[in-house]
């Protein structure tokens, strides 16, 4: 090897460290996507369904960069359906699937045989859209029940359908698979524990582990197969990840550079529309390197001989024009993916950038790392400090919490979508549900996490709902509405507190009202991150100070502390919200409601408004209920501002909820003509579904008739 590479190696660690390939920013993914696993299951439980949640792929493993834009890799597992490997493992009342193989199923491939709940015997010629039945009666699940259920799913919902493979998904950059789980490792994945007995890698404490992961089932047949459409894929996802989290940082960053060049140098080599080379067969191939090489020679110094060593691996699979599966035995990856004339383009040309000293990785142009590596100081700031690293920080951070507030938007709408009177009682089971889950021995601190913020979530809502009965009936509120109010009050840094604040001045208490808005004003500082689970800006819109705290601070606690959550009101809650707001929850007019997607239909009835816009206008009121006239003008001048200024009003997701109130604001001024306005801009960005409609045509009619009498 030349001489250069040691210092290279040493240039090029240093680069990826920059680029969010470095211990600390990988850890962070690995846990965020493991804390929106819990999230998920627990959502899933709440909804009573049988679903279990991964997260597999770059992203959650800590394997790629911006740059890469990898995909979101999710799989779920559906419970209710017990697979069978031996008819040891069938259970009555069950929903039975055996695995089964004829003489010419494909490697790798299943059949799932419908199989008797009451007494374990198959099913025989099943009359079901679901089943296959075969020449001796068995009935076989149909791989594209699967794919017809999306497919109505996203057709209801009226989002897109994207099927890749196995994947069916809404969104170009998620692949999202339904699978079933079996317990039992079949005999190809058996075979690997006893040949990794002789390898330097993985240790026997990771072989250990793997055997009690079992694999999965994912519906999709083998390319040209006569059984094609009712073959299922048995694909050892958690031993690979738990392959992947047992590496260290060398191969980790080997791995990316090969991403890299996969992304950019590769795909120059494959002439047929149908060939890819895949990140799958990147991570193959570092598979095999790393169990054929001494663990000492991964070091830091010796990075691009590793690189070199995995591109030697690949040289080998396209010479011999297989490349193997490293767990599961008889597969070819090439099969399908690569042809042969693809193959032998594609080895000429990794030849020659060995040949070449590796100089491609000053072209390379991911992350910039070609530019960087040229132009790397000598004295380069240690990450986490990188605006990159901040960024990948902070973007994992909102993700994670626009998830969570999804969930609690699903929850009441489920919750509250009942007899305003149940409210509250099923408020209540739902806290019991998720506080009896926190103590549950197979509860770890993720779902403990998640299940403590949705209690606080749901916690803010009940106070609400309770306060505004009390006011409606104009009752004193329970003696511990303040205890429960206290118990709430840290969902975020505004939303529960401007609920509150809102509460008093629904009340008349403007001083008390005031007092809170006040706080609220003083924590609202540029590094607090809007949030909503609503809608979605786009990770572009992260404050660049919200980034940088989050580099320091990732536990829930912290994160709470620099986060506004958009105000909400549920209609149960109307008479803790000033009058004007009630007109959001009914903002349709004529077929606006058949114009909302599946998401706008969970939350169109209530109120929501950011938190920014909302204590302005909160104040402007209470000022205004005050007497104290000069912050009164104070606080329309700032609402004034952030609506009429671009940078500011794209970062709000309720654009046109905070112009409706500015027309309000100029209503209160006595200036119609102003208010009118702000509503029309309102229309503007959002035509249907919009309160502004109902704004508009009352205030143009009291313009009509005041035209009218003064004539």
């Amino acid at each position: 090897m030349p001489a250069f590479f040691h210092h290279l190696s040493e240039v090029l660690y240093q680069v990826l460290e920059c680029v969010g390939v470095n211990p600390w920013v990988v850890e962070r993914r690995r846990h965020t996507f493991l804390h929106r696993e819990a999230a998920e299951d627990i959502h899933h439980h709440q909804e009573g369904q049988a679903i279990t949640t991964f997260f597999f792929g770059s992203q959650s493993e800590g394997t790629t960069t911006p740059g890469l834009q990898s995909d979101t890799d999710m799989l779920y597992t559906h419970n209710i359906v017990n697979i069978m490997y031996s008819w040891a493992d069938w259970k009555k009342g069950k929903f039975n699937l055996l695995m089964v193989r004829d003489a010419d199923t494909p490697p790798q491939h299943y059949l799932l045989q419908w199989i008797r709940p009451d007494i374990p015997q198959p099913v025989t010629h099943a009359n079901h859209p679901d089943f296959v039945t075969d020449s001796q009666g068995r009935a076989f699940y149909s791989n594209m029940a699967i794919v017809g259920k999306a497919a109505a799913i996203f057709r209801e919902r009226n989002m897109p359908h994207i099927r890749h493979g196995p994947s069916n998904s809404a969104w170009e950059d998620w692949d999202i698979v339904d699978a079933f789980h079996c317990k039992t490792l079949p005999p190809e994945v058996m075979s690997w524990f006893t040949k990794m007995q002789h390898g330097f890698w993985p240790s026997q404490e990771t072989l250990q582990a793997a055997r009690m992961c079992g694999c999965f089932l994912v519906p999709v047949g083998c390319h040209g197969s006569v059984n094609e459409s009712i073959e299922w894929r048995v694909t050892p996802n958690l031993i690979e990840r738990l392959l992947m989290f047992s590496l260290n940082m060398v191969s980790i960053k080997c791995l990316v550079i090969l991403k890299m060049m996969k992304q950019q140098e590769f795909v120059k080599y494959i002439h047929c529309e149908n060939c890819k080379f895949t990140t799958f067969h990147c991570k193959t191939a570092l598979f095999f390197t790393l169990n054929r090489t001494h663990p000492s020679f991964w070091t830091k110094c010796r990075l691009i001989e590793c690189i070199v060593r995995c591109l030697q691996t690949i040289l080998e699979f396209l010479n011999q024009g297989e490349c193997p599966h490293f767990i599961v035995e008889g597969v070819d990856l090439f099969d399908g993916k690569l042809c042969r004339g693809c193959q032998l383009s594609l080895e000429r040309a990794i030849q020659g950038m060995i040949e070449d000293d590796m100089h491609l990785l000053f072209h390379l142009q991911s992350d910039d790392l070609g530019q960087r590596l040229l132009t790397l100081p000598h004295e380069v700031r240690p990450y986490p400090g990188d605006d990159v690293n901040a960024g990948i920080c902070g973007m994992l951070a909102g993700d994670m919490f626009k998830l969570y507030l999804e969930h609690v938007t699903t929850v009441c709408h489920r919750l509250c979508n009942i007899k305003e009177a149940d409210v509250i009682t099923n408020i209540n089971n739902e806290i019991k549900l998720l506080e009896n889950l926190a103590v549950n021995a197979s509860t770890t601190h993720y779902h403990k996490n998640y299940i403590k913020f949705t209690v606080k979530s749901l916690m803010s809502v009940k106070v609400s709902v309770t306060s505004s009965s009390c006011i409606q009936s104009d009752q004193a509120p329970p003696q511990d509405i303040w205890e429960l109010y206290g118990e709430s009050l840290n969902t975020d840094v505004t939303s529960s507190k401007l609920k509150l604040a809102s509460m008093h001045y629904c009340q008349g208490e403007f001083r008390r009202a005031a007092s809170i808005l006040h706080e609220v004003e003083f924590d609202l500082d540029d590094s607090v991150q809007p949030v909503c689970g609503c809608r979605d800006l786009g990770n572009e819109k992260l404050s660049k100070a919200f980034c940088e705290f989050t580099v320091q601070n990732d536990s829930h606690e912290q994160l709470t502390k620099k986060l506004a959550f958009c105000v909400r009101f549920l209609r149960e809650e109307k008479f803790c919200a000033p009058r004007f707001l009630w007109c959001e929850m009914y903002r349709a007019v004529g077929d606006d409601v058949d114009h909302r997607n599946s998401i706008q239909r969970l939350w169109m009835d209530w109120a929501e408004v950011d938190a920014r816009p909302f204590l302005l206008y909160l104040q402007y009121l209470t000022y205004r209920g005050l007497g104290v006239r000069h912050r009164q003008l104070e606080a329309h001048l700032r609402l004034e501002d952030i609506v009429t200024s671009p940078d500011k009003v794209n970062q709000l997701y309720h654009p046109e909820t905070a112009l409706n109130l500015t027309g309000h604001c100029w209503e209160l001024e006595g200036n119609p003509y102003r208010a009118l306005e702000a509503y029309n801009a309102s229309l503007g960005g959002q035509p249907r579904n919009n309160a502004a409609n109902w704004h508009k045509q009352r205030l143009e009619m009291m313009l009509t008739h005041y035209m009218r009498d003064t004539r």
